[in-house]
């Protein structure tokens, strides 16, 4: 009997110990093209060569990202289904008033990584030449001013009446569907600015269609020398950086959640995976497990002051 549960128990912990042993997927909240996007594809790429198992990614959009995550909270706890998002999902309870999951069981903190700071993106051609100019525009024409989002209640949203408080900025909000398509509103001139996260506006910034006028962070990034920091630009107080994180449903074995910790780590830690943020404008840090979940604690903190100050209904 004794040898019998001693083959049982040897069964099952070298179960545990084989995740992933069938592919692992990956619900990014979000339509394709984003931030959140980009990066998940490239996280995903290097857990696979790492596990030599398939992490592939699948988008499902819609409602500031809560169907994407509904999906994921809704998921068997094992490991194989997992949800990316931003700061957006620190955002959420000050956006609605009830959430198709519960918020703080439901989904497990694994890690966030990929630190981008937040941008304010005009066009190559704009007259506004640095954040100043903009500011002095908003204020001596009210309501000429516009910036545009994915979305209600997104971090890009919250970013931005973040920084018409820390700035004296006043403009006018026009939501889209996505980050990518409130970008080539930007790119189309629908709209005069977007603050986003760096990843999400390289391409068009190397291609020299837009231009930035202030990155968050301490310090001028690498990839984008020229343009100063908000502090520099005369916002000192606006520090907003975004992140790229993964989280699992509640139930999800302690095992296979060191299992992706670890390897994320091992691959933001890569030459080429720290190049791939290098170019995006990010900085490859990890923060995970009970880390994750303090950040996640602090930056919903802030959330809720930018919420109260504006007077965001909740829907």
């Amino acid at each position: 009997m004794t040898a019998i549960v001693l083959i049982v128990a040897a069964a099952a912990a070298q179960a545990q110990a084989a995740y992933p042993a069938k592919p692992v997927k990956i619900v990014v909240p979000y339509p394709p093209g984003g931030a959140v996007d980009q990066v998940t594809r490239r996280i995903a790429q290097k857990l696979t060569e790492q596990t030599g198992q398939s992490f592939f990614v699948e988008n499902k959009a819609g409602a500031t990202g809560t169907i994407g995550a509904m999906q994921v909270a809704r998921s068997p706890g094992d490991g194989y289904t997992l949800l990316a998002n931003d700061t957006t999902y620190s955002i959420l309870p000050q956006v609605f008033k009830k959430l198709p999951w519960d918020y703080a069981q439901d989904l497990v903190p694994v890690a966030g990584f990929n630190f981008a700071p937040t941008a304010v993106v005009v066009l190559a051609n704009s007259p506004f030449k640095t954040l100043g100019d903009m500011v002095a525009y908003s204020q001596a024409n009210p309501g000429k001013l516009n910036y545009g989002t994915g979305g209600a209640g997104t971090m890009p949203h919250f970013a931005t009446e973040a920084l018409q408080g820390a700035s004296g900025l006043k403009a006018t909000h026009v939501p889209f569907k996505g980050a990518g398509e409130a970008t080539l509103a930007l790119l189309g001139g629908t709209i005069d600015f977007q603050i986003a996260s760096t990843p999400g506006v390289m391409g068009q910034v190397r291609g020299g269609k837009v231009r930035l006028l202030a990155v968050s962070g301490e310090q001028r990034l690498k990839a984008l020398p020229n343009v100063p920091t908000f502090a520099q630009a005369g916002a000192p107080g606006y520090k907003v950086v975004n992140f790229t994180g993964l989280w699992a449903p509640k139930g999800t074995p302690e095992a296979a959640l060191e299992t992706l910790r670890k390897e994320i780590a091992k691959a933001m830690a890569s030459a080429d995976v720290q190049a791939f943020a290098d170019d995006l404008g990010a900085v490859p840090g990890v923060v995970s497990g009970p880390a994750f979940a303090d950040k996640l604690k602090a930056d919903a903190q802030l959330w809720e002051a930018v919420a109260a100050k504006v007077g965001v209904e909740k829907q």
